[in-house]
């Protein structure tokens, strides 16, 4: 199975993640804000991806490290968990509606990070966290996952529908990308032979 930890601690935050790629979507998460644990929870659901989440971060401040930070430690133990991604599908893609709403994402595990972000809302928060937060968690998932990463809403009124669409349909693309593709489970999915920008 693929897996892998990860700890990060700087003096904002102490971050612990295990994820398991080839998981049943069962999670532990704590981040000490209400809203991003239920986001991080569908995260682990809808990607079937096991997924345990410690953080204790500075939110006597505010929830702008523990988000961002949570984003990159998640992203850096999928990116560990896929090695040299060989076998993967690389890519993924998912609508996903809300009542109301419907959101669309597409991924490319192509060990180059990039965001696209075409989400509005209406309000500034969502039970304590501001929503400005949640553009700054796929930034930091996309970065450290080494994923580029089409996040949309094309439309919607609930802010609440909102974010947890696009969090489900990065679920479900991920889900997708992530999977050993049988006809070529020995092989890098490109043909420069490697994914990524570096030498």
């Amino acid at each position: 199975m693929r897996k892998a930890s990860v700890e990060r601690k700087t003096n904002e935050t102490s971050i612990e993640i295990a994820v398991n790629l080839d998981g049943k979507g069962v999670y532990t998460v704590d981040t000490g804000i209400g809203f991003l644990d239920h986001m991080l929870e569908q995260l682990s659901r809808h990607s079937l991806i096991d997924l345990d989440v410690k953080a204790d971060g500075d939110l006597h401040i505010d929830a702008h490290h523990t988000t961002e930070d949570s984003g990159i430690a998640i992203g850096t133990a999928i990116a560990k968990a896929l090695g040299e991604r060989k076998g993967i599908t690389r890519y993924g893609h998912a609508y996903i509606p809300m009542d109301e709403t419907l959101a669309r994402v597409a991924i490319d595990l192509s060990n180059r990070p990039y965001l696209v972000w075409k989400v509005d809302f209406r309000r500034d928060k969502l039970g304590d966290m501001d929503t400005e937060l949640f553009k700054e968690w796929f930034q930091a998932f996309a970065q450290a996952a080494g994923a580029t990463l089409h996040v949309e809403c094309l439309y919607g009124d609930n802010n609440h529908h909102i974010i947890e669409a696009c969090f489900k349909a990065l679920a479900r693309a991920l889900r997708v990308a992530i999977e050993i593709d049988p006809r070529k489970a020995d092989a890098v999915p490109s043909t420069k032979g490697v994914l990524g920008g570096s030498l």
